[in-house]
């Protein structure tokens, strides 16, 4: 079974009416997905990149791509598998000069309808039970790859990043001759025993 690519240039998120809360949607219909699978290269154009770095707090976006390969899971489920890569610019947490990291993230993702919610009593109540294994839900009868990108690539940035090389240093410590906190209390004492 071999899946053809599809061209990155079909795939592209038009930037007409980016959405204020998804920046990068490519939404796919799970009816677009035939048996043997569909390949998507997906590569976000300037104005996509900016909404983005917005979004998840970044300096600059200069690259962001994805690579997914989207194939049905039973009768109405999706398994979607590929890789994030993308640049991002940063500002170095120690020095505060602007930085660019290269990022890449692993995609495995099963999705199919929303489950009907498991009740459960317990000491006469209902409780409803979230399954830890559950698969993420379909909305609408489809997935959106931009939204799935855009999370990955919000996981995989760092919170702290660092420059190559530079190192946080605390402040050095005062070399203090005192004894420790309470030496200055027994200073004080000592005087008023002399006086």
């Amino acid at each position: 079974m071999t899946r053809a690519p599809e061209q990155p240039s079909s795939e592209r998120p038009s930037s007409e009416h980016p959405s204020s809360e998804q920046p990068w949607s490519v939404p796919v219909a799970i009816h677009d997905v035939p048996e043997t699978g569909r390949n998507f290269a997906l590569v976000a154009d300037e104005r996509t990149r900016v909404a983005v770095a917005k979004l998840v707090g970044l300096r600059s976006l200069p690259r962001l791509e994805a690579q997914f390969e989207v194939t049905p899971r039973g009768r109405d489920g999706l398994h979607v598998g590929g890789t994030i890569s993308a640049t991002v610019g940063q500002d170095c947490v120690v020095t505060l000069e602007p930085i660019e990291n290269e990022i890449e993230e692993q995609v495995d993702l099963v999705f199919a309808p929303p489950a009907a919610p498991t009740v459960m009593e317990e000491e006469g109540e209902r409780v409803e039970v979230t399954l830890v294994d559950a698969p993420e839900p379909l909305i609408g009868g489809g997935i959106d790859l931009g939204t799935i990108a855009s999370e990955f690539l919000m996981l995989a940035i760092d919170p702290y990043p660092r420059k190559a090389g530079v190192a946080f240093e605390p402040p050095a410590a005062k070399e203090a001759d005192t004894g420790g906190p309470f030496a200055a209390l027994a200073a004080l004492k000592k005087k008023q025993a002399e006086d």
